[in-house]
């Protein structure tokens, strides 16, 4: 009797491990019973504002990467600390734009559906909604990630590549997320829209090997145009500069065009063409259409929004995204 007690409890417990999992998937309309809703309100509040802040349609996209990055897709990039060393005080996240843009959403949300909606899902939402109606690629965006509590400083620095990575180090980053080296090149891509600090990459211009010294693998022409008309020096830490010069507010392929012309604006950039297989997947890109390229880019965008996500009992909803304990 205690035998058959001992299968049953153990055919029990494995049930249970199958059965958990699955449930706490992400899924497509999560809230349709709970909040039926809520991507609309998402829709419909950034299709309110996108205009007269196009601009945020890279810097939500780009919040979206670091949030991934670093726990998980768990919207900790949204926490304060009062100590300074949350994930929003580390160098990597010092220009990420759109706190206040999300936070208001979250209002919004909680004056219709009180504690349902994490502050996780608001950024996969928002960051897609605010590229499609720029004129960029749609995806699918499974929904029922919930929030983290724990925002450190020094993960995000360890974690998110950073714009002077070389080629092992972008690989070793991606690879620690699931993500492939086709993911890499995809991902970057978001580059075609956006600008970035000089900061980001001025020592491509100045003093690459601390020497001084200019990148070689950066188009001299290109290079005498920025110090001249963009970063007269290394310490220029306020001018911004688009990533893809004449085409900022298209996504579409000129960024890797750039790219193999040498004039990729950082060092990450410029590393995909170092290479074979990343070299190769930016000229299939180039062969293809730009909806090809939307395409592709859904794809490791889905696969991103996926990353080490807290759903069913794990993390909590945030009632405020940027307090850790709300």
């Amino acid at each position: 009797m205690n035998y058959l007690r001992t299968i049953a409890l153990s055919l029990s417990l494995f049930l249970v491990g199958l059965v958990g999992p699955i449930q706490a998937q992400l899924q497509m309309n999560f809230y349709a019973n709970t909040c039926p809703n809520a991507e609309k309100i998402v829709q419909d509040f950034v299709s309110n504002h996108i205009s007269n802040a196009p601009s945020l349609a890279a810097a939500l996209l780009r919040m979206h990467f670091h949030d991934c990055f670093v726990r998980g897709c768990d919207g900790s990039v949204l926490i304060n600390s009062t100590s300074g060393n949350a994930e929003k005080d580390a160098t990597p996240n010092l220009t990420v734009r759109g706190f206040g843009f999300i936070e208001a959403i979250k209002t919004v949300l909680e004056a219709q559906c009180p504690g349902i909606v994490s502050c996780a899902d608001i950024i996969a939402l928002a960051s897609r909604d605010a590229v499609v109606f720029t004129g960029g690629p749609s995806w699918s965006v499974p929904t029922g990630r919930r929030d983290g509590r724990i925002s450190n400083a020094s993960e995000a620095l360890a974690n998110i590549p950073p714009p002077t990575s070389n080629f092992t180090n972008l690989q070793t980053l991606f690879a620690n997320q699931g993500l492939d080296l086709k993911d890499l090149v995809l991902l970057s891509g978001a580059h075609t829209i956006g600008v970035s600090h000089c900061s980001s990459f001025t020592n491509r211009l100045y003093n690459f090997t601390g020497r001084g010294d200019q990148d070689p693998a950066l188009d001299s022409q290109y290079a005498a145009n920025l110090k001249s008309r963009k970063c007269p020096s290394l310490n220029d830490n306020t001018t911004i500069v688009e990533m893809d010069p004449g085409s900022r507010k298209t996504f579409d392929l000129s960024y890797y065009q750039l790219v193999l012309k040498r004039r990729g604006l950082f060092q990450s950039d410029s590393a995909l063409t170092t290479n074979p297989t990343t070299l190769s997947n930016i000229n299939q890109l180039l062969k293809g259409s730009v909806d090809s390229f939307f395409s592709e880019f859904a794809k490791s965008m889905e696969k991103m929004g996926r990353i080490n996500v807290k759903t069913g009992s794990a993390g909590v909803i945030r009632r405020q995204c940027s307090v850790a304990n709300s």
